[in-house]
């Protein structure tokens, strides 16, 4: 290297725009190699380090890492993975500013006489919120021993997906439904009766054929029509019947009606689940619902019969 073209720590400082310090914390972080040193060990460089310069400020400017520019300058491919994961970064941060702005607001502007709960209610929730007690609530809720694909597809449908940028009546709605799945019991007793069949009792039997029902009854529901006989009941019955290896009969339909009756209601998570949805499909809550109602009227009818 000509003696020309040879810059010292401050030279190539001045030509970058930066201080001496910076380009010290780069040589020493193994960013900017020196290109030699002179006779009195002072740090020299050659012009091929200021466009290196320019490039680490360049990174740096879009916050990555050291250690990620560092990958970077090392090899051409790992610019694009840099920055998917620095995007990854910057919207799960503007997902927590927009959950913060709407629960700031929410409280903002509600009464004096709510503002209590309503702290109390949005510090409990993390922002941006994990559905993770959703989960924990659900897997207390549902049958035990039920097959993982088959309570991976009902998780799907049953936790909703939040959205990145709420209304304040949707982290008020999201509040609420965390504290309402926090404060349910533990263990077997929060069973439903339905899941307590003993012997022989096959869950994944019943959760396949109540999504099949759902879905039969969600065209159903979209209609508005009322609660009534046909294909969706027929497989919503079906289900219950094929889980624990019993006949649809007419005295089966009649002992499954006063079971639903007496299970305990989750009328209050699915109304939640609508409130963070919107006007979105009906969730399986509102399904059974209906379903549930179409066998009572199927009996009311046969009875008046």
């Amino acid at each position: 290297m000509s003696s020309e073209c040879v810059w010292s720590i401050g030279e190539l400082a001045e030509h970058a725009g930066v201080t001496v310090k910076t380009v010290r914390f780069y040589s020493d972080s193994g960013l900017l190699p020196e290109g030699a040193r002179s006779a009195g060990g002072h740090r020299r460089y050659g012009p091929e380090a200021l466009e290196r310069l320019r490039l680490i400020r360049s990174l740096r400017a879009l916050d990555l890492p050291v250690p990620e520019v560092g990958r970077v300058l090392d090899g051409e491919g790992a610019l694009e993975a840099a920055i998917e994961g620095q995007l990854l970064e910057v919207g799960s941060r503007l997902a927590e500013l927009r959950w913060r702005e709407a629960a700031l607001q929410l409280v903002r502007d509600c009464a004096p006489e709510e503002r209590a709960e309503r702290l109390r209610l949005v510090g409990a929730v993390t922002a941006p919120p994990s559905t993770a007690s959703l989960v924990r609530f659900w897997r207390l809720w549902l049958p035990p021993r039920l097959p993982a694909e088959v309570l991976s597809r009902f998780l799907e449908q049953a936790v909703p997906e939040l959205p990145d940028a709420p209304t304040p009546e949707q982290v008020l709605a999201f509040a609420r439904l965390h504290a309402m799945v926090s404060a349910v019991c533990a263990g077997e007793s929060c069973q439903p009766v339905v899941h307590r069949s003993g012997t022989g009792y096959r869950p994944a039997v019943l959760y396949d054929g109540l999504g099949e029902a759902f879905a039969l009854a969600a065209p159903e529901l979209t209609a508005g029509r009322r609660p009534r006989e046909g294909e969706a009941l027929d497989c919503f019955v079906a289900a219950y019947a094929g889980a624990r290896g019993a006949r649809d009969t007419a005295g089966f339909r009649r002992e499954l009606s006063r079971e639903l009756a007496s299970d305990p209601r989750l009328d209050r998570y699915w109304q939640l689940v609508a409130e963070l949805n919107g006007p979105a499909a009906p969730t399986p809550g509102v399904a059974h619902d209906w379903l549930r109602e179409a066998l009572d009227a199927q009996l009311a009818g046969r009875a008046a019969a």
